[in-house]
């Protein structure tokens, strides 16, 4: 999609500090970082959502926990933890309509309640 930030950066049309990138995924910083880990991993190919999801999507699925597993280690943030967040939808908090996994880590996660 060609007003799809994500795809421009995946496509090189738009500046972004890449961290992975492979056939099927392209990881990168997010703008917003919430932690001082925040990289955003994003098929390659534009899915709108989780609910765009289709069979066929489940290695690619797959492939984005993968990446997730080797940033973290390579950042030296997988043995004290980390944090994984796919938002879906505008009340799931979705702001770009491009799956993107959330890799949050670098320091000690809380979980809000209510």
């Amino acid at each position: 999609m060609s007003n799809c930030i994500f795809c421009q950066i995946i496509a090189g049309e738009k500046p972004a500090q890449i961290y992975y990138h492979d056939e099927q995924v392209t990881a990168f910083q997010d703008i917003h970082p919430v932690a001082p880990t925040h990289i955003l991993i994003v098929p390659n190919k534009h899915i709108a959502s989780m609910n765009d999801l289709i069979a066929e999507d489940q290695s690619l699925m797959g492939q984005m926990m993968l990446a997730a597993r080797q940033l973290a280690h390579e950042r030296g943030i997988a043995s004290a933890g980390y944090r994984l967040i796919i938002n879906t939808g505008p009340h799931g908090g979705q702001v770009v309509y491009h799956l993107h996994l959330h890799l949050i880590g670098g320091q000690r996660m809380h979980f809000p309640m209510g």
